[in-house]
């Protein structure tokens, strides 16, 4: 049995999607595959104090246990609620059919 496992990491920022493979050793935290790849070097408006992080899609801990082949996500906050911007486009919608 190997005493490494394959583990992603991605992110997505304007204009550029990034998926780094990484081999890390087994029982690796979220925290520590993230800061092994990199991505905060080339990154720097990532803060994983703030920006939340997911591992195929489902929202994690920092120091969630990664398994063999998790994807880790780290997501950019949001810049408005989608749930508004919905309300106000029905708004929009009813105001034009008056």
């Amino acid at each position: 049995m190997s005493d490494k496992m394959l583990v992603e990491i991605a992110y997505a920022h304007p204009g550029e999607q990034l998926i780094i493979p990484l081999q890390v050793p087994m029982n690796i935290c979220v925290r520590e595959a993230i800061e092994l790849s990199g991505i905060l070097q080339k990154f720097k408006d990532i803060d994983l104090e703030n920006n939340k992080v997911g591992i195929f899609g489902k929202i994690t801990s920092l120091d969630k246990v990664l398994r063999d082949k998790d994807r880790i996500e780290i997501y950019r906050p949001l810049i408005a609620d989608p749930k508004e911007i919905r309300r106000k486009k029905a708004k929009e919608a009813q105001k034009n059919k008056k």
